[in-house]
Parts: C-alpha cells; sequence; structure tokens
C-alpha cells in the first residue's frame, strides 16, 4: 500500500523503536552511500555463485537497484555468497514477457537511464571515459557466453575493461566488483546529485526495518489500528 511521506515517517519511527541503536546506527551510516544513479542489469545469469557475488558487490559499492533479466535462465541466489546482502536490496525481476530484455531496457529508459553493455567487441569506453553524468545502468551477460545480440545491439553505449593476458574475459562477478567500485569512486567525487531523496530513503529504510524485525506485519498492524 502507497503511504504519503508523512506516514511513511511516522511507521518508520515505529518501526525503529523495535531495532537496536547500533543497528540504527548502521542503518543511518549505509543510506548516505547508497544510489540510484548507478544499477546493474543481469541478463540470464545462471550460476548461482556468480549471481550472489554480485549482490555482494553492489551492496558493498552502494548501488541499491539490480534489474534482473530472465529469458532462459531463472536467476539464483546462493545464501552462503551473498552473506545475506539480498534482503538490503532491490532486486526487480523481468520474466514474463518473449523478450525481456528489451521489456527491462524500456523501463530503464522511462525511468531516464541510459544503458551501456559490457562487451569488448564493440567500440567501447573504458572506466575512467565512461560518462556517468546521466543515470547509468550497467548490464552484464553471462560468463559463458555473455550478452545476447539483442541486449548489445539495443544498448546505447559500450563498456570494456582492459585485459593483459591471454583469458579472454573476467569472471562476471569481477567484472561487476571491478566496474562498481571504480564508477562508484568516480560518482563520490564529483559533483553529481547521486543520492537518493527523502522518499527513497525512507521506502528503503522502511523495507530495512522490515527485514529486521519478526513479524512485522503484526508490528504495522498495531502502528495503523492505533492511528484510526
Amino acid at each position: 500500500m502507497n503511504y504519503d511521506l508523512q506516514t511513511k515517517l511516522k511507521l518508520l519511527n515505529h518501526l525503529m523503536s523495535f531495532i537496536s541503536e547500533e543497528r540504527k546506527k548502521r542503518f543511518s551510516d549505509i543510506i548516505n552511500f547508497r544510489t540510484r544513479h548507478l544499477t546493474v542489469v543481469l541478463e540470464d545469469i545462471y550460476q548461482s555463485h556468480n549471481a550472489s557475488a554480485v549482490l555482494r558487490s553492489c551492496d558493498l559499492t552502494g548501488v541499491q537497484d539490480i534489474h534482473i533479466i530472465e529469458n532462459k535462465n531463472e536467476y539464483d541466489v546462493n545464501p552462503e555468497v551473498a552473506l545475506g546482502s539480498s534482503k538490503w536490496l532491490n532486486l526487480i525481476k523481468y520474466n514474463s514477457n518473449e523478450n525481456n530484455t528489451l521489456d527491462a531496457y524500456n523501463k530503464l529508459r522511462g525511468k531516464g537511464y541510459k544503458i551501456i553493455a559490457t562487451t569488448p567487441h564493440k567500440n567501447s569506453k573504458d572506466l575512467d571515459s565512461l560518462s556517468i553524468d546521466d543515470k547509468t545502468a550497467i548490464v552484464f551477460g553471462t560468463e559463458l557466453t555473455g550478452l545476447s545480440n539483442i541486449a548489445i545491439d539495443a544498448a546505447d553505449e559500450y563498456l570494456r575493461i582492459p585485459m593483459y593476458g591471454f583469458t579472454e574475459s573476467y569472471n562476471i562477478s569481477v567484472s561487476a566488483a571491478i566496474t562498481l567500485f571504480t564508477l562508484t569512486q568516480r560518482l563520490h567525487k564529483s559533483d553529481i546529485n547521486w543520492k537518493l531523496d527523502t522518499n527513497e530513503i525512507t521506502d528503503i529504510q522502511l523495507d530495512w526495518a522490515r527485514n529486521s524485525i519478526s513479524r512485522h506485519e503484526v508490528v504495522e498492524k498495531h502502528f495503523f489500528n492505533n492511528m484510526n
């Protein structure tokens, strides 16, 4: 259910009363580095280990949203690798259409994102020359075959990570970690308005609080009953 900001803030304050001071401080510290200016798109990632490692990299670099395209493969999180990171992130799945890649691209462009496909086989930019002035979605494919032709052809720009060895590509989890660390460090040093707004902060912290409280539904129901 959608609530106005004031109601959400009151609910958040109520939920926070059930959470330790240490965790509340963690929420406050971490939310300051969360961003939606950069987002990650994963196309048909089927190896649970890699899929989960990417989530850890997103959490550790402050990237809040991960867009998951499921054309052939279902995205599976390995809890031993993800280490709980998935409950602090927003996972948006695309799996209801014949071509979920284009569906994801269209929805992201509708939110103002520029689509950047990671591939060494196009006229690609490197991590230092890629412009991140606008909202940017970085698209990663499977380790074995990379991105689909559709994902590459429909992208706005291309990104490569320089390689100096015999192997053709980095592991996807390594690629994501290098990319996200480099780009978020660039964001933090820039004048770009990359931070979340008050409404976004409130929504995310509400999710975090709910994930921290056993039977949070009962707590929320009691809160709204007392409001009436």
